[in-house]
């Protein structure tokens, strides 16, 4: 029976350790399968990470342009106007509580109403943000876009 403690590789598998520099009659003496001279023939030969035998290095060579602004960024979670159509009746109440109650957002992270789709009816909307043509839409159907006030 194979448990944990009698788990061996499967015969010829696995090859013993070169084991280097143990005299002569082992095989691997002397220069312990380095060869002569060189470079890589003693410690401390070998050569960096990345090193093209002088030429340019790849990760020197390539551009480095661009701006990453991440550490001000503001991420918001996003719903369309034309999902407001859809989950919500007229003259009711959408904020973020109701939003996450009819699936529309997860994470608790700031929202954002874009104006992608129609909409009809009048409704009361409170977010974090607003795109501006979100909030035309909004107010030509009759409702309010208010942006929710900072705590």
């Amino acid at each position: 029976m194979i448990s944990l403690n009698n788990l061996r590789p499967k015969k010829g598998s696995t090859h013993r350790k070169k084991r280097l520099g143990t005299g002569q009659g082992s095989g691997h003496g002397q220069t312990s399968t380095r060869g002569q001279k060189g470079q890589n023939s003693t410690s401390g030969g070998s050569k960096p990470w990345g090193f093209e035998g002088g030429q340019m290095p790849l990760l020197r060579r390539i551009p480095k342009s661009g701006f990453n602004n991440d550490k001000f960024r503001k991420e918001y979670q996003y719903v369309n106007v034309s999902s407001l159509e859809k989950y919500f009746n007229k003259g009711e109440e959408v904020n973020c509580e109701t939003l996450a109650k009819k699936g529309l957002i997860k994470r608790n992270l700031p929202v954002k109403i874009l104006g992608d789709g129609e909409i009809k009816k009048s409704l009361n909307v409170t977010a974090d943000a607003f795109s501006k043509s979100a909030k035309e839409k909004i107010e030509k159907a009759g409702g309010k876009a208010a942006i929710k006030s900072e705590k």
